[in-house]
């Protein structure tokens, strides 16, 4: 027997789980959840079933239909990327219903005590469980090959409002006898307590099982779509004006990908200590506050997330191995989407600043050139800890080099084919080669398929874009290397993605005094958008420019997001002759922890691990 996945203990042997029904008591008190889930299997199974714990007390396995007793163990070790295994022992049962209880400390949880939360009056509570995160918030075979339709009953007090990733039901009152075990129906039917249901009828792989509690609003904003939030007027109504275009990308999307198929394209502004840019769960996208710039350009990450309402939760890597599938594939469709709503000009911005990203990383992985490739072997590795622009940038490049190969409109046909032959399922890199060498015959006589999905580095035919504004930045930026800066009437027109695009092609050490002229007539390191801010902050600690710690100081305990804390934080402790500076980052890091999610907490970590 051998795990189907490198990041899971569910064996090849094992029938995969095919629905969940889960019963939650959210203990805010004690940051914990008391829970109760029901697995089915596809059909009766005898013998030995193993599942994903990490951090998780469970107290019993019980026969759902006769509530008797069944065998159980946890593994006694844990493991220090998988969690703990669970076994559960059956005899010709197609259901079995696990009783558990959340650690404060899971991975996948970050509660907020009211003074974290922007009304500072009630308390706050979400997930993150991509990638292998779902197993800290209830046990399961928490692997992407593994898809489920689940159905939830979150018990919260009345004060607050729930969301989940999946389609609203009702909001009541307990009813005696639903709480299948999760808690005593004397906690679960308390005064104060009000139950909300939720249904997924569309199978999804478990890292999209997703929730938040708390004190939340709502605006509409379109057919499809509401824009949820902590509910503060100010927020809500500046996500309401950053995401009005989302209904004309959703049309865009079906025109060139196929159908939406969630019904729902709702999202969820998360308080700033949300780990990532957005969060693709279907029906519900959770995103950081970060991207609400003012100017509609936070809808790029949008169209991204959208973009994903195709390629990765219609069609899902079968481990993270294979996480180019995902987010090359989506890099490609959100770049169709905002050249469709934005225009080529800001697409080719987007395709400029992710090139320069991917060369960055090529340098990051200079030691450990395996995470260069698409697809990579991931054993005996955290995938939070190798988490890169690699699978989105090199994937996007990958698929943009077959676009110039075959032509655009042929690679339209494809894509669509591709989705519908597909959809629903969790497929791996060779499956995607045979079908692209079956509908486009030849193609591997014409691209070394081999190179560019197993080979490391960025291949010889990868390709920058070509246009007017992205070949006149990078030549004002190559200008800066000999003391020129920008003049006004030249940037008239930047919005942060021209900025940001300027400031990551300058030369990674500038003189100071360079810098801190370029920031005193354009007000770098105080912009409202954390991409150009931080593209300035990493440039000043590399120039050892430390009039700049208080700002950075001011971000790192601002924002929980990892596309600022990695490279600001690496900044800081990586090189020679950084005493100070690595003693300022432990400083800022015991002061802001606890305001971090647990994902962001342990990459942190690691980073200061390596240098101090």
């Amino acid at each position: 027997m051998a795990p189907i996945d490198p990041h899971s203990f569910t064996e090849s042997n094992d029938p995969l789980m095919t629905h969940l029904s889960l019963s939650l008591y959210f203990d805010f008190s004690s940051s914990t959840i008391h829970g109760s889930v029901l697995l089915s299997l596809p059909n009766p199974h005898s013998g030995p079933i193993s599942l994903d714990t990490r951090s998780l007390s469970v107290a019993a396995a019980v026969d759902p239909e006769t509530a008797a007793p069944l065998p159980f163990s946890l593994s006694p070790s844990t493991d220090p990327i998988k969690g703990q295994s669970l076994t559960v022992s059956l005899s010709n049962h197609s259901r079995f219903l696990l009783i558990f209880a959340t650690n404060p400390s899971s991975s996948a949880l970050q509660w907020l005590s009211p003074p974290q939360t922007f009304n500072k009056s009630f308390p706050f509570v979400y997930t993150q469980c991509q990638s292998i995160h779902a197993r800290s918030v209830f046990p399961c075979q928490d692997t992407p090959a593994a898809r489920i339709c689940y159905s939830a009953r979150l018990n919260i007090p009345r004060q607050l409002s729930a969301v989940m990733a999946a389609r609203h039901v009702e909001r009541r009152a307990p009813v005696a006898g639903e709480a299948a075990m999760a808690c005593d129906d004397s906690l679960w039917c308390a005064e104060g307590r009000m139950v909300e249901e939720f249904v997924m009828e569309q199978p999804v792989p478990p890292y999209l099982f997703a929730f938040a509690v708390g004190e939340i609003g709502s605006r509409e904003v379109g057919p499809r779509t509401r824009v949820y939030a902590e509910s503060v007027p100010a927020v809500l109504d500046a996500a309401a004006r950053e995401f009005a275009g989302t209904e004309e990308m959703i049309r865009v999307g079906e025109r060139l990908f196929g159908p939406y198929d969630w019904e729902r394209f709702d999202l969820l502004v998360l308080p700033p200590s949300f780990p990532y840019g957005g969060m693709e769960n279907p029906r519900m996208v959770f995103l950081t506050p970060t991207v609400i710039k003012g100017d509609a350009s936070g809808a790029q990450v949008v169209a991204h997330e959208l973009a994903h309402s195709w390629t990765g939760n219609l069609i899902t890597n079968k481990t993270n191995e294979h996480f180019w599938l995902n987010e090359g594939f989506t890099t490609y469709a959100e770049r169709r989407i905002v050249e469709a709503v934005q225009g080529e000009d800001i697409a080719a911005l987007n395709i400029g600043i992710g090139w320069r990203g991917l060369l960055e990383e090529m340098e990051r992985f200079k030691d450990n050139m395996e995470f260069t490739k698409l697809k990579t072997n991931q054993e005996g590795v955290d995938p939070d800890d190798v988490y890169s622009q690699v699978p989105y940038e090199k994937g996007f490049q990958f698929l943009w080099r077959i676009e110039r190969q075959i032509g655009r409109p042929a690679f339209d046909e494809f894509l669509k084919k591709y989705i519908a032959t597909f959809k629903f399922q969790s497929i791996d890199t060779e499956t995607f080669l045979n079908f692209l060498k079956a509908n486009v015959p030849g193609i591997e006589n014409e691209i070394d398929l081999k190179l560019w999905t197993e080979g490391t580095g960025v291949p010889s035919d990868a390709m920058e874009p070509v246009s007017n504004i992205y070949t006149k930045i990078v030549s004002l930026a190559n200008e800066f290397k000999h003391g020129r800066m920008p003049r006004e009437d030249e940037v008239t027109d930047w919005r942060g993605q021209e900025w940001e695009l300027y400031l990551e092609n300058l030369p990674k050490s500038v003189e100071a005094s360079q810098l801190s002229a370029l920031d005193a007539r354009y007000r770098l390191a105080e912009s409202k958008d954390f991409e150009v801010k931080v593209a300035f902050l990493q440039l000043a600690i590399s120039s050892r420019c430390r009039d700049y710690h208080s700002e950075v100081e001011r971000t790192l305990k601002e924002v929980g997001r990892m596309k600022y804390l990695r490279p600001l934080y690496s900044a800081l402790v990586q090189g020679s002759g950084k005493e100070e500076e690595k003693i300022f980052a432990k400083r800022v890091f015991s002061e802001a922890r606890d305001s971090y999610h647990p994902i962001a907490q342990g990459v942190v970590e690691s980073i200061l691990s390596k240098h101090l």
